[in-house]
């Protein structure tokens, strides 16, 4: 039996939520192996469709025959359609903070959260509803013996039956929830907290402390759970932070660790914020500052691993936490730190020793490199500074964006080796370089906004107002908001004259942690910012690792498509 909120806790009418129902068709049932081929999504308020988004997508690699004879969806449909890191951002701004609903929640929000990880957007932190759990919840066995999609859109007459396509069993499953919604109406479900809570698996101890939400705003900032001790438990963002805090404890919150988390908290303390930059960027500060237990990002919130060129006569790459000016990177793993080495080493004659060898050079016996043509032996004393220092500053020259030659270097030795039928070597060293190529690309657009000592940038709040952030060498250094009525620019003189004073530091991105850096530009990437004021020019290099970006898309989906062969 559920128990009845108070009028207070009552939140938001169902008939005033907006949901956002969708549905992906994907190449098989592994969110971390298979690829979206299919998204379809209807938004919908108070019974009417506010919107719908529906596209093809190109997974990059084959589609099963079993899935093709399911869904439909060819290899020839979806070779003209965009990639899923084209489409990805334009569904999210679609999504919003609107509830997602999906019939069998857990397969499609996995696949949405895995393709955010993978590339570099936020997990949606939106309320779920899956109408395969309400639908047990509210229907007896013998009225729905089976809740698959098709046996409840023919239990209750649906328009449009599904079809195993996208945006057409999204609107079959927007009919099927608000058939549902009518029935827990008739039981006094009202409201989306109430609809939650209604939901099986929610302890009476994880109702109860629906009163840490009580004083909240709701507003958009970052809010921490705190524990007996005053400890910092768990830290997050939200759009609006009561709201948000209330689904802890309700059934829409199913994961054991958080759950857990939940039962020792005592307190919920918040910091309201301007807008969603400012969460985000003071969540990855407090997450660093803190290291809270149960947050997953605690423990490498800050940290980065660089390749950088050691201060010798005759210099080697060696992995860093600190970087100093000039180093390659950042790396999130130590791993993809050293598979960036290796890559480098292909590019670029550099030794791959880690001995120490004096400006004399050295009397030692040359390795297996020397044979290879790879290393002329410096450690022997075969190759003396004069002749080692252009592979230093060639390396030098590759991570500024002042040469692309190495590049073209391995390019065209790939272009050989395939020639001699030699493919597994070239598969190998292609998937090495596509990885530089990224990795190169990022740090050069990273460098470039750290290195502006001061940008001011607005971007639309969606009410005709503005959302302003000062950016002091990649590190927000202010955040304010200028709502409809309100002249913008006394808010941005405000905004200058109190930020942040951020004194530059040595390395690539000035002493700014590589993550708020990344937060910053994909803020500012997104379609409709406006530069308002730049006191230096925003410029990438000339020979940027930009340039090579269709080919690391090509390697990638080449990489792609002969992994699901052999499989």
């Amino acid at each position: 039996m559920t128990t009845q909120l108070s009028f207070d806790e009552l939140g938001t009418p169902l008939r005033d939520t907006t949901f956002v129902v969708f549905d992906l068709e994907t190449t098989g049932g592994s969110a971390t192996e298979d690829a979206i081929t299919e998204i379809g999504a209807v938004k919908v308020r108070g019974g009417r469709v506010l919107g719908e988004f529906g596209t093809l997508v190109d997974p990059r690699r084959g589609i099963p025959p079993q899935v093709v004879a399911l869904t439909g969806i060819t290899q020839a449909m979806v070779s003209a359609a965009p990639a899923l890191d084209a489409v990805l951002p334009a569904f999210l701004e679609f999504v919003g903070d609107a509830v997602l609903v999906a019939h069998n929640s857990g397969f499609d929000v996995g696949f949405l959260k895995a393709a955010c990880e993978r590339h570099g957007y936020r997990r949606p932190t939106s309320s779920v509803v899956c109408t395969v759990k309400l639908a047990r919840r509210v229907l007896t066995r013998d009225e729905a013996p089976s809740c698959r999609l098709s046996a409840l859109s023919a239990l209750f007459g649906v328009a449009e039956m599904p079809n195993h396509r996208a945006l057409t069993d999204a609107r079959a499953t927007v009919e099927v929830l608000h058939r549902l919604l009518e029935r827990v109406g008739n039981q006094g479900v009202h409201s989306l907290e109430e609809l939650l809570a209604y939901l099986p698996d929610v302890s009476p101890a994880q109702r109860r402390k629906r009163s840490l939400a009580a004083d909240l705003p709701a507003e958009p900032g970052v809010y921490l759970f705190r524990g007996p001790s005053d400890e910092v438990l768990y830290v997050g963002t939200a759009s609006d932070l009561r709201r948000r805090v209330r689904q802890y404890f309700t059934a829409s919150e199913g994961r054991r660790r958080v759950r857990e988390m939940v039962a020792l908290a005592v307190r919920v303390d918040s910091v309201v914020c301007a807008h969603a930059l400012e969460a985000s960027v003071r969540e990855l500060r407090l997450l660093t500052a803190y290291k809270p237990a149960y947050n997953r990002r605690s423990k490498n919130a800050s940290a980065a691993w660089w390749l950088t060129l050691t201060d010798e006569a005759f210099p080697r790459l060696s992995l860093v936490r600190t970087p100093r000016p000039g180093a390659l990177g950042p790396f999130r793993t130590r791993r993809s730190a050293e598979n960036a080495l290796d890559a480098v080493l292909d590019a670029v004659p550099l030794r791959a020793c880690n001995q120490r060898i004096p400006a004399s050079g050295g009397s030692g016996t040359p390795c297996a490199l020397y044979g290879m043509g790879r290393c002329k032996a410096p450690c022997a004393g075969l190759q003396d500074v004069t002749d080692y220092e252009p592979a230093a500053t060639t390396f030098r020259e590759l991570v500024s964006g002042r040469t692309t030659a190495p590049l073209h270097d391995v390019a065209t030795a790939l272009e050989d080796l395939s020639a001699a039928e030699r493919f597994e070597e070239a598969g190998t060293r292609r998937d090495r370089l596509a990885a530089l190529i990224r990795v190169l690309d990022r740090g050069q657009r990273l460098a470039a906004l750290a290195a502006l000592p001061e940008l001011v940038v607005a971007r639309p709040d969606g009410e005709y107002g503005w959302e302003f952030a000062v950016v002091r060498h990649g590190r927000l250094a202010s955040a304010g908001v200028a709502r409809r009525g309100v002249a913008p620019m006394p808010v941005v003189a405000a905004l200058v004259a109190s930020a942040e004073t951020v004194v530059p530091r040595p390395g690539p991105l000035f002493g700014t942690p590589p993550e708020e850096v990344a937060l910053v530009l994909r803020w500012i990437d997104r379609p409709g910012s406006r530069l308002v004021h730049c006191d230096t020019p925003w410029a990438s290099p000339a020979r940027a690792a930009a340039t090579w970006r269709s080919w690391a898309e090509r390697a990638e989906a080449g990489r792609d498509l002969y992994r699901h062969a052999e499989h």
